[in-house]
């Protein structure tokens, strides 16, 4: 669940240096998109991307926590 924050740009830790001198708030950027419907596919592409890591995750866990556990094999005679 790292890509809570879509709408904003990550900064460098240079930039986070930066901003912390920045009273004007003059530094603050965030990730533009032409169209409304850009950005709500942009967003939607994000949460589908951060639903399949962890479901990876999850598979990766299960599969430590059982590793002589195989695949079931099918006899479809």
């Amino acid at each position: 669940m790292g890509d809570t924050f879509f709408l904003f740009s990550r900064p460098s830790f240079i930039e986070g240096i930066a901003r912390i001198l920045d009273l004007g708030s003059t530094l603050n950027e965030y990730n533009y998109s032409e169209s409304e419907e850009e950005a709500d596919a942009r967003a939607l592409a994000s949460d589908w991307k951060a639903i399949g890591n962890d479901i990876k995750v999850a598979i990766d866990q299960l599969e430590l926590q059982f590793p002589e556990e195989k695949e079931p094999q099918f006899d479809f005679k």
